[in-house]
């Protein structure tokens, strides 16, 4: 399989170039050159197959040409060593649970398979060392920071916002060491994500560094959140729930929402998708008006969703053929402030007793304002409330209990180096 930049100035490159630049070079983001439609068959047995089976069949769709059969199995069955719950909450809908793996968040399925297989990459090379670039704005860090942990050949090095991400969140990548480094920015997640782009770009740091981006702008990050969505599928399937289906996801950066879309293009059988935003809606005024127009994001209690110019929307575009009338035939939007979003949080949680994060608190509201008679409807609730202690407690108005994952976290000690937003004082500290 044959990867292609979506700005359509760069040269095809195979899965392992993908994965390893991450970036194309002019700048795109890389799209596998086509989208096998998964068999028949498969879908009538979902409902009978475990997550890892079902992950399995997909990943070999993606990666099966360029992956030998037992080490895609063996990294598929390694990343998937917890479940990912399809829990009701009342009437049709239902909570996706992706917090159950290791740093509590949805994206412990994208980072641990990167991991893997660019581990395996990295060991078949035979390199000495690759250097990862991550921006995030919440559970990407800390999900990107332990999938790698301890990995040989790979350091990684985590940007994050100074003072907008949860204590929680921020204990999960300063306090691990090793192979790990957090830089800690004096600006907003699109300032991280700019300097990581930057970095990319740089002919220096290119030529000294061997450097590649475990965001989901690289496609070993994003497309195995497909493995999920069809998983959410087979337990409806099995439920006997699996009709009309529309799934509302917590949007951000974009890279799950478009995992799902490509899931829908493997043949999934999912009606549509609502994006829920917070009060960062660049992608809710272009469903609306059919033109783009990024802007710096804006701080909300659903803090990993404080993106301004979500890098995926060119996946989107690019999978759509820019075709903004396709686009918006599966894909509604709908926005939420921060009042909205923590009585939402109390309302489903003093009523049917199930305790939202402030990102599947969107995803929730999408449900409840926009499903349909006779829909069933699918929110991901990506990641467990407790990594927002203090939103969730102040909103529903009771102590919440945190999970002994979490605690072990919060007695480690922060490590971070402080960085100004300029680029040349990132540049510099990574020559150095």
């Amino acid at each position: 399989m044959k990867y292609y930049s979506t700005n359509k100035n760069a040269p095809e490159a195979s899965l392992q170039e993908a994965v390893v630049k991450g970036l194309a070079p002019d700048k795109g983001l890389y799209m596998p050159e086509r989208i096998n439609k998964l068999p028949e068959e498969f879908f009538r047995n979902m409902g009978n197959m475990s997550f890892p089976e079902i992950a399995y069949q997909v990943a070999e769709a993606f990666f099966g040409e360029d992956i030998e059969e037992d080490i895609l199995k063996e990294i598929v069955y390694d990343t998937l060593n917890f479940d990912t719950p399809l829990v009701p909450v009342h009437d049709a809908i239902y909570s996706l649970e992706l917090f159950h793996g290791p740093t509590l968040a949805f994206k412990d399925v994208g980072a641990r398979f990167m991991a893997r297989l660019l581990g395996y990459f990295i060991k078949k090379e035979g390199q000495s060392e690759v250097n990862v670039l991550v921006a995030t704005s919440g559970d990407t860090g800390s999900a990107v920071a332990n999938g790698f942990l301890g990995v040989e050949g790979i350091h990684v090095y985590v940007l994050y916002p100074k003072g907008l991400v949860s204590e929680i969140q921020e204990k999960q990548f300063t306090t691990l060491g090793q192979n790990i480094t957090a830089l800690e920015i004096d600006g907003t997640f699109d300032d991280c994500q700019r300097l990581v782009k930057s970095a990319f770009m740089d002919e220096e740091l290119n030529r000294k560094l061997n450097l590649t981006s475990a965001n989901s702008i690289n496609v070993a990050r994003f497309l195995p959140q497909a493995f999920y969505y069809f998983y959410a599928y087979a337990q409806l399937m099995k439920a006997g729930k699996a009709q009309e289906v529309v799934i509302c996801v917590p949007s951000g950066n974009f890279g799950n929402i478009t995992a799902g879309l490509f899931g829908k293009y493997m043949g999934l059988p999912v009606k549509r998708f609502i994006a829920a935003n917070n009060k960062n809606d660049v992608f809710m005024e272009y469903l609306r008006t059919g033109e783009y127009h990024p802007r710096a994001s804006v701080s909300t209690i659903a803090n990993a969703m404080d993106v301004g110019d979500p890098s995926n929307f060119a996946r989107i575009l690019d999978l759509y053929h820019h075709d903004h009338k396709a686009i918006t035939k599966d894909i509604s939007g709908c926005t939420y402030s921060d009042e909205e979003i923590c009585k939402t949080m109390n309302a489903v949680y003093k009523q049917y007793g199930y305790l939202l994060d402030p990102h599947g608190a969107c995803g929730y509201a999408g449900l409840r304002d926009f499903l349909k008679e006779n829909e069933t409807g699918v929110f991901l609730e990506t990641a467990h409330p407790a990594k927002f202690l203090d939103t969730v407690e102040n909103c529903v108005g009771e102590k919440v209990s945190v999970p002994e994952k979490l605690l072990s976290f919060m007695k480690g000690e922060k490590q971070s180096i402080p960085l100004s937003k300029e680029f040349y004082s990132f540049k510099n500290f990574l020559l150095k």
